[in-house]
């Protein structure tokens, strides 16, 4: 487990939410030092704890619950009780950001909304994840990553032409959502200490935070009224970008810089257009896609992966095989890098994990615990707020947590 106290040590994070979006964000801050104390409702927890694969098979954990929730304290309290909500409050006068993912209006219903947590301390930053937003006309409906990623215009533009767009294998909306709730969070907290700023809210909706990825479809139908369509495996407008087929399998090629694609035609033993003046530069090369991709083609059809990668590496040409977890595992860049990490966990189990991302060279983050189990740092958490054992005790049996 990591000594390391991280980037964020001092900063206090208090988490409400379940499932992904702001749950991963939240945990993003406990991987580099912030303490980040976790709400979970004493009848079952964060249902995260029993998506996908359990560990032991029947009755057990998600075996992803020990990423998602590492380096967080968790705290059952029932946010329907006055007593909890009181808890909830006192726990906020101490942070310096509040994750929520809750629908909008929700924290306002039972009364902790942010006027009220933010009154007693005006240096609070909320960030509220949703799908749509805290305004507009479709607040109030439910809203998931994989809708996000419809909204956005991921899934339009994901897969092939004659086919219904397929979804990407991850939940990438929630996770890009959680990626902007991270930075507007630190953006807020520079401002606060900075520039003398107060707290404030960070509004983040998943369906922004994809629409924010799509490049240039925007400018592209302002002007143009051109929409970008699937293409499959290519990169429309970017020649050669595209996965391959090998005698064994795919790999991906990106030759789509100028001196790269040279150098590719090169190794692919066409001279003819890597010498091709109208082939210079990538508008070009555009006109000419089926071409190029065809002579790459033509090419990698009677070579193995590995045969492709060693002339290609030569080459100094971006290349690489489509890696599996399994991949991942054996490769010595991501053994170099310490990218898996293993851990003890439960009943000594060897569990692989993930190491955290980016690299610091002097204040690293990294896994202090695994996934806590459920209300585990309770007595904890209310002991430091100056509930003695006689009143946790009353707590409890009242299910207040």
């Amino acid at each position: 487990m990591s000594t390391s106290a991280g980037p964020l040590e001092g900063v206090k994070v208090l988490e409400l939410g379940t499932l992904i979006a702001g749950p991963f964000a939240s945990r993003l801050l406990g991987e580099f030092g912030a303490q980040v104390i976790k709400i979970e409702d004493p009848n079952g927890g964060d249902p995260l704890r029993k998506w996908r694969m359990l560990y032991p098979e029947v009755g057990g954990t998600s075996l992803w619950w020990a990423v998602q929730a590492r380096n967080k304290k968790s705290v059952t309290l029932n946010l329907k009780a006055p007593e909890g909500k009181r808890i909830l409050q006192q726990l906020a006068r101490e942070a310096d950001i509040v994750v929520e993912n809750f629908r909008p209006g929700l924290l306002e219903k039972l009364g902790l909304g942010y006027d009220v947590l933010s009154a007693e301390n005006p240096g609070l930053v909320m960030v509220r994840l949703s799908g749509y937003g805290q305004t507009g006309p479709y607040r109030d409906r439910p809203g998931f990553g994989s809708i996000a990623e419809a909204m956005g215009g991921l899934r339009h533009i994901t897969g092939y032409p004659e086919l219904p767009p397929p979804r990407i294998g991850i939940s990438i909306g929630d996770s890009i959502a959680a990626l902007h709730a991270v930075i507007g969070a630190l953006m807020a907290l520079h401002h606060r200490q900075a520039n003398g700023g107060k707290g404030q809210v960070v509004d983040v909706s998943l369906y922004e935070a994809v629409f924010n990825m799509m490049e240039s479809i925007v400018p592209e139908y302002g002007v143009y009224g051109a929409v970008r369509e699937r293409t499959g495996a290519s990169l429309p407008g970017i020649v050669p970008s595209n996965t391959y087929a090998c005698k064994d399998g795919s790999i991906v090629i990106g030759g789509n810089s100028d001196p790269i694609f040279k150098r590719l035609m090169l190794a692919i033993e066409r001279p003819d257009l890597a010498d091709d003046p109208a082939l210079a530069h990538n508008d070009g090369r555009v006109p000419r896609t089926r071409e190029i991709d065809d002579a790459i083609a033509a090419w990698l059809a009677g070579r193995t992966i590995d045969e492709a990668l060693d002339v290609l590496n030569a080459a100094d040409v971006p290349v690489g095989r489509i890696y599996s977890a399994a991949d991942m595992f054996t490769d010595p860049q991501f053994a170099a890098r310490k990218m898996i990490e293993h851990f003890k966990w439960q009943d000594g189990l060897d569990i692989a994990l993930p190491n955290v991302t980016p690299k610091f060279s002097d204040t690293p983050g990294g896994t202090r615990w695994l996934g806590p189990a459920l209300g585990e740092h309770t007595d904890e958490v209310l002991a430091e707020l100056g509930y003695d054992p006689a009143a946790i005790a009353g707590l409890r049996e009242r299910k207040i947590v």
